[in-house]
């Protein structure tokens, strides 16, 4: 690849980054449906026919946006719950709690116009972004069903109780996701809102446990 080449590429990652993160800053007023193309190419400085270059509607930069924010995060939470390392001793579902709620957390108030994002569109957005952030938090609870299954204790559990399982560890997540927005600033409302996620996951998982598949 020639210099001149590499220098095309740089510039053009950087205006779709710049693309991705002025509709971040846009949709913090507002959501994608009321967005317009003309909008996002005046935050960022360019005519609105070089959008195109790198998306082709407001709805295909959505898409975007929604993996982007769930990508990272998945990837995170799958490494919580990895299995340990030969020698070393396997976390326990204690300290598996503890660590999902404390990445969680963290990549929230890291993340934090992403996951506005989510929220807003989740219920507001188009029906294509909509469907994507449901089919992200489905693969979530797919993922989680299947590290469930390999626990001592579920052994005789049906596909059916892992999945609800999962959509009950799931949904609390959401749930503690949108509570931290709310808490932005506040760090005492903050770790509230840890320690009450860390308490129900507990809870589930002490009465998940004990159940027996009919």
């Amino acid at each position: 690849m020639t210099e001149a080449t590499e220098t095309r590429v740089e510039r053009k990652e950087r205006t779709r980054r710049a693309i991705l993160d002025a509709t971040l800053e846009l949709c913090e007023e507002s959501s994608l449906v009321a967005l317009s193309l003309r909008q996002v190419a005046k935050q960022v400085g360019i005519v609105p026919t070089a959008f195109y270059r790198h998306f082709d509607s407001i709805e295909s930069l959505g898409l975007a946006l929604v993996d982007e924010s769930f990508v990272s995060l998945r990837a995170m939470l799958r490494d919580v719950r990895r299995p340990g390392r030969p020698g070393r001793e396997e976390p326990s579902f204690r300290d598996i709690v503890d660590r999902s709620v404390d990445t969680l957390v963290s990549h929230v108030q890291k993340e934090r116009q992403h996951f506005n994002f989510i929220v807003r569109e989740r219920a507001a957005g188009p029906l294509s972004v909509r469907a994507a952030i449901r089919h992200q938090v489905e693969l979530c609870e797919r993922e989680l069903a299947t590290d469930i299954a390999r626990l001592p204790g579920t052994e005789e559990w049906s596909n059916e109780d892992l999945h609800v399982l999962s959509n009950l560890i799931v949904t609390a997540m959401v749930a503690t996701a949108e509570d931290i927005l709310v808490a932005a600033g506040r760090p005492d409302l903050e770790r509230a809102v840890g320690e009450r996620a860390r308490q129900q996951l507990r809870m589930v998982l002490i009465g998940a446990f004990s159940w027996r598949s009919h």
